[in-house]
């Protein structure tokens, strides 16, 4: 029996949530699609490591998956489109798209440039509508599954919670708008994940914070994308679902 293909974005590192989502997925019994950046790890304190994603890829195929990784730079136009076309080709069509990429780099309504601003839109926002509509287009199972990752965060991080905000109502939107190809879309937050950006200090603030008492983990995180993928979970779409330990609820 063939295993359904999902297309995971955003999974450069093992300690992150993507990595996560895939090594969940596969278990389940997908094949993965998986894309990496490593410029953007680059730029950030925890830098590139390469072997990281032979290291998700070998997790998710030791649970019998084919895995298909592909280095994209979501901020070019042309990409999505090239990105499909190179996955259906390799692994065949594809049933699930997990939007987990993200541009973040913080800045304020008074420090943010041009420059910053418009990176943040074509990456977090234009590249996901992209993906959404490559992937209703390229569909040829009577139904697909769509989750993106979305965040609280805006204060003082400006381009990347307005596009994230922007992220949110074209996912809404596609739940509406592609219900007619059997498509589910919903938007997952899953509050702050400590994959490397936390100090000490702010995990035990946020932990404290957190009614149940901890951090959430990228297992928390795969757990509800687990469920929406599946057929239990075809009847939820259109919804911006808080995976959070009940942090939002303290607000």
């Amino acid at each position: 029996m063939s295993r359904p293909v999902v297309l995971v974005t955003g999974v450069g590192r093992e300690v992150g949530i993507a990595a996560g989502i895939v090594g969940r997925l596969a278990a389940d019994g997908w094949d993965i699609a998986m894309t990496y950046w490593s410029e953007y790890d680059q730029r950030m304190p925890w830098g590139a490591r390469p072997s990281s994603v032979a290291a998700i890829e070998a997790m998710a195929q030791s649970h019998g998956a084919r895995v298909h990784a592909v280095e994209a730079d979501l901020a070019a136009v042309e990409t999505p489109s090239a990105l499909l076309d190179a996955v259906i080709a390799e692994l065949g069509s594809i049933d699930a798209l997990v939007l987990a990429h993200a541009e973040d780099i913080e800045s304020g309504i008074l420090d943010t440039t041009v420059e910053n601003f418009d990176k943040h839109f074509a990456i977090n926002s234009r590249a996901s509508w992209l993906l959404i509509r490559e992937f209703a287009m390229r569909l040829a199972a009577p139904s697909g599954r769509i989750v993106a990752l979305t965040s609280d965060h805006t204060s003082f991080n400006l381009p990347y919670g307005a596009s994230k905000g922007a992220l949110d109502r074209i996912v809404i939107a596609a739940a509406t708008e592609l219900a007619d190809k059997g498509i589910t879309a919903n938007v997952v937050n899953p509050g702050p994940i400590d994959t490397g950006w936390m100090t000490p200090e702010s995990a035990v603030k946020l932990a404290a914070q957190t009614p149940l008492g901890r951090l959430g983990t990228p297992r928390d995180t795969a757990a509800l994308v687990s469920f929406l993928l599946s057929g239990d979970g075809g009847w939820i779409t259109g919804q911006l679902l808080k995976s959070d330990g009940g942090l939002s609820a303290e607000y």
